[in-house]
């Protein structure tokens, strides 16, 4: 992605130096927050599904987002899949085979959008897929800046890519293919988008998300660029890491129900899963757990699907992991619980330490830690079994403990700490020292 040195020096008239690679990205040290549109849009609940994502509701997000969760760090409205689609859900592009706005979704256009989400204070992203729509293809669209089409770019013979086989493979020999990925990013950089998810990343991939990561360079726009399938594969993480800020780990949070999640399907998912991916990560480099499914437990609106105490682990979790931290839910009935949980700044400060946690113990009652930069120590319990339990934390000497979902300070132990009763799928969260 787009370097932070290259907006100086873009000053300098030196960026030509920089923009034949896309080795360094922009220094996003720390894991985004915020909101996306997904949960909301893969629900059966009336009212929600896929036909709820329009202009309306997507600036009464970030209305909700700016008046309750900007003051804590959320600032990303994600619109994930369909902005470019109909109702009918047939995607659109248009001559030259950039995606562009569903009118009858976003009848303003997504400028006018962006230009509203910043006048808040906040940051627009954007859905996007790896390999070569068939739509432009079929239309063999003209490449901007180039004398290339858009079956010039496809790999022969043409072969299925991305996580469900609904695009062409492209030929990234030839180098108008970087230069229609150029052509979109340039376009969402006109609108004002901060961020960019491309989903369905597979093992054949990589070069596509390489694409990405280079358009945005050569934007000169800062852009978060996530990474993301259900999960994208372990295998490709390492090749990923210069190019994404983020990568998906896990499966779809969403349960495809009524509500947003359950416990089952799929929260507890993400307590086996996150292991073998923690090795593949550097300073800059998130893994994304997905979106959180905490907004609205009462009252009207779709409804999270899980207790006020998985809620809370849900947030200690992610932030132990370090991953994005964004609602996947109707923020606009945010309650009052929902409000405490994601905005509490000792939890918060956990995630945005950007350091990775430890799984000391594992089965249903595990212990995890963490080392923060700073040299503090975290620890976190989960009870994933059905009946209460104590779970310890073993440490050296004595020293203080602080517990930072309830804020306040434990006393002083020697060797260990017990959390006691921790209900089923239950958390504590402490600080130790």
């Amino acid at each position: 992605m787009k370097r932070l040195l290259s907006v100086f020096l873009a000053v300098l008239g030196l960026s030509s130096l920089l923009v034949s690679t896309a080795d360094a990205r922009t220094p996003f040290v720390k894991p985004f927050m915020g909101w996306s549109s997904w949960s909301l849009e893969s629900s059966t609940r009336a009212g929600y599904g896929t036909s709820w994502l329009n202009e309306s509701h997507v600036r009464d997000a970030a209305s909700a987002m700016a008046s309750k969760l900007k003051s804590a760090g959320y600032t990303y409205v994600n619109i994930d899949s369909g902005w470019n689609a109909s109702q009918s859900w047939v995607f659109h592009t248009d001559a030259n085979g950039i995606p562009d706005p569903d009118p009858s979704r976003f009848p303003s256009g997504i400028p006018s959008l962006a230009s509203y989400v910043h006048s808040l204070g906040l940051k627009l992203g954007l859905y996007a897929v790896t390999g070569l729509e068939k739509e432009v293809y079929d239309k063999n669209a003209p490449i901007l800046g180039t004398s290339c089409h858009a079956q010039d770019i496809a790999y022969q013979p043409l072969t299925p890519s991305n996580g469900w086989g609904g695009n062409w493979k492209v030929d990234f020999a030839n180098p108008c293919a970087q230069k229609y990925y150029d052509s979109i990013v340039a376009r969402f950089a006109s609108w004002g988008v901060d961020f960019v998810k491309v989903d369905g990343t597979t093992a054949d991939n990589v070069a596509d998300i390489k694409a990405w990561s280079s358009a945005i360079d050569h934007s000169r726009r800062p852009m978060w660029l996530t990474a993301s399938a259900w999960p994208v594969p372990r295998s490709i993480g390492p090749s990923l890491a210069p190019y994404a800020n983020g990568v998906r780990v896990d499966t779809d949070v969403e349960c495809y129900c009524e509500t947003v999640s359950t416990w089952d399907s799929s929260v507890k998912a993400r307590w086996a899963d996150l292991p073998s991916w923690l090795g593949v990560f550097g300073p800059q480099y998130r893994a994304d757990l997905d979106s959180m499914p905490i907004s609205n437990n009462t009252g009207s609106g779709i409804q999270d699907g899980i207790s006020d105490v998985e809620r809370q682990s849900v947030m200690t979790f992610w932030s132990m992991a370090s991953s994005p931290l964004y609602v996947g839910g109707d923020i606009y009935f945010l309650d009052a619980s929902a409000v405490s949980i994601l905005t509490n700044p000792e939890v918060i400060a956990v995630d945005r330490s950007g350091t990775y946690p430890t799984r000391v113990t594992g089965g249903d009652h595990q212990v995890w830690t963490k080392r923060a930069a700073d040299g503090r120590t975290y620890a976190a319990v989960y009870n994933l079994g059905s009946t209460p339990a104590d779970i310890t934390v073993d440490f050296h000497g004595a020293r203080p403990v602080r517990d930072l979902v309830t804020r306040t300070d434990l006393g002083r132990f020697r060797g260990s700490w017990t959390a006691t009763s921790v209900p089923p799928h239950g958390s504590r969260l402490v600080r130790i020292g």
